[in-house]
């Protein structure tokens, strides 16, 4: 049963983590951001959360340009120390040891990703204890080879990390139950 909880109750999980990447004036920067959403197809708009206490906020903040990465779960234990690092140690990216090229707008896009995104922000807000950076999407990168016909992930090539949260994480693969409710089904 549903019962009133007298504390906030903040429950996401499971989801995909982005990895947020960033260069800026010679220093590049990841952070791995559970909250993020796209915002519009037309034009193509994306948004993330990131607290102003984070390292990789200023950085973002100042150079505008930044790139949204999608690991696969082979890659968990980087996301989790993008998520928990900091960059103010310094080169973070380089100790967590992602291999990347700098895309058009000069952010690092992850090698070992399977998706990503250049973006360009367009709009920043305060909302609570975090800013929300909403970016247009520039450019976009897919490695075609781990996806369907049909454009979902193939899982039988690629494995997606689901962060469940407290540093666990589900791989969602080919032993996972995927449930089509198409309209024609139900008709």
């Amino acid at each position: 049963m549903l019962t009133k909880s007298q504390n906030t109750v903040m429950h996401s999980y499971p989801g995909l983590v982005a990895i947020v990447t960033v260069a800026h004036k010679g220093e590049t920067n990841i952070m791995a951001a559970g909250w993020h959403s796209y915002i519009s197809y037309t034009p193509p708009i994306y948004g993330v959360a990131i607290a102003e206490e984070r390292y990789t906020h200023h950085l973002v903040k100042q150079e505008g340009k930044f790139a949204i990465n999608f690991l696969p779960a082979a890659h968990a234990e980087a996301i989790q120390q993008a998520g928990v690092w900091t960059g103010s140690d310094g080169a973070k990216l380089d100790r967590i040891g992602l291999a990347y090229n700098l895309g058009e707008n000069g952010a690092p896009i992850l090698t070992d990703a399977y998706v990503a995104y250049e973006c360009s922000t367009i709009d920043v807000n305060r909302y609570g204890d975090h800013d929300w950076f909403v970016a247009s999407m520039d450019a976009f990168y897919r490695n075609q080879e781990l996806f369907t016909k049909d454009g979902l992930p193939d899982f039988t090539k690629v494995t997606l990390p689901l962060y469940l949260g407290r540093s666990k994480y589900l791989h969602a693969d080919q032993t996972s139950t995927i449930v089509d409710v198409t309209q024609e089904k139900h008709r």
